[in-house]
């Protein structure tokens, strides 16, 4: 290990969460002060423990920032951070399974001007991306976007060796389907949705943000 990097752990109140989630975001945030609309409303999936809705909620104060995940043993931590923060922005925290329409908001009650989600595919099967894919197609504002942040590979390959080797780190751990997945997979996944991707940002450590809108 390097740089006092915790062993990988995926669970969202892990050491190595809170690391990876330290580590990268700044880099994350910089992007986002660019991207984020000055006022409205931004749903994160897999907010986990809740570092980065929290930490970048104060940097957007007119926008109503709402936490989610299909963990509801995190939501305490959730909100123990957005205290942490005096972050009044921040709604409690919701369950969502994105595997699971049913747990999804009703749209009657909120459209989103940003979908974002931060390091979940490398841990999570690619049918996650028709969720967020199926979700964002429900939930976006007209001119809205998601936001996908983490390590991919492009046209089947790694970008990096660093990204290579991570991906081995990743699937020694004998874990169905973990391991970097494919951004031509997640553009055939937002396609079928009516999803395009728009943008793919270069970030810091060889991550990536992938921009997707209404074709």
């Amino acid at each position: 290990m390097s740089d006092g990097r915790p062993n990988i752990d995926p669970h969202p109140l892990s050491a190595y969460v809170a690391w990876a989630g330290n580590r990268n975001k700044d880099a994350i945030l910089k992007a986002f002060e660019e991207l984020f609309p000055t006022k409205g409303d931004a749903l994160e999936v897999a907010t986990g423990a809740g570092l980065h809705i929290n930490y970048f909620a104060p940097y957007f104060p007119n926008v109503r920032f709402q936490p989610s995940d299909y963990d509801q043993g995190t939501f305490e931590a959730i909100k123990r951070k957005r205290v942490e923060g005096d972050n009044n922005n921040v709604a409690d925290p919701i369950l969502i399974d994105l595997t699971a329409p049913a747990t999804w908001p009703d749209t009657d009650e909120r459209l989103y001007d940003v979908i974002f989600a931060i390091n979940i595919f490398q841990v999570a099967p690619i049918s996650i991306a028709d969720g967020i894919a199926a979700l964002a197609a429900r939930l976006l504002k007209p001119a809205g976007f998601i936001a996908i942040y983490g390590p991919f590979k492009l046209d089947g390959k790694f970008t990096t060796r660093s990204n290579e080797a991570f991906d081995r780190e990743i699937r020694a751990a004998g874990m169905p389907e973990w391991g970097l997945k494919d951004v031509r997979d997640l553009e055939r996944e937002a396609r079928k949705h009516g999803l395009a991707l728009k943008r793919q940002l270069d970030l810091p450590a060889s991550n990536f943000i992938l921009l997707f809108a209404r074709s």
